[in-house]
């Protein structure tokens, strides 16, 4: 081991699933208040997947340190499609905070 502590990225996840743990990010009227009060970002996230994977996926994806990780899970609507019923996805939200300083701009600045 060349470094005295590795990042969590290096000591147990594969790069091919922190790829995958972040679906999309989350870009509403409440996510970005939250972002703006306290330097956080939302993510739409894997089922499965925990805290440490979505830091160690933060930090390799967006070269990026993060503060904290809280986890929000969202059980999907019953909603009615005509004459059946329907359910929507559960979504599992991450909210990312990062460290002071730390910037994450997923809003590419348009004309």
């Amino acid at each position: 081991m060349s470094r005295m502590n590795p990042t969590p990225a290096e000591r147990q996840f594969e790069e091919g699933r922190l790829m995958a743990v972040l679906v999309a990010p989350i870009v509403s009227e409440k996510a970005t208040m939250v972002g703006e009060k306290s330097n956080a970002v939302t993510f739409k996230v894997l089922q499965d997947a925990t805290k440490p994977e979505i830091k160690a996926a933060v930090e390799l994806m967006f070269k990026v340190e993060v503060k904290g990780v809280s986890v929000l899970n969202t059980k999907g609507k019953t909603k009615r499609f005509g004459k059946s019923m329907g359910r929507r996805d559960n979504v599992r939200k991450a909210y990312v905070t990062l460290k002071e300083g730390q910037e994450l701009n997923l809003v590419g600045e348009g004309a």
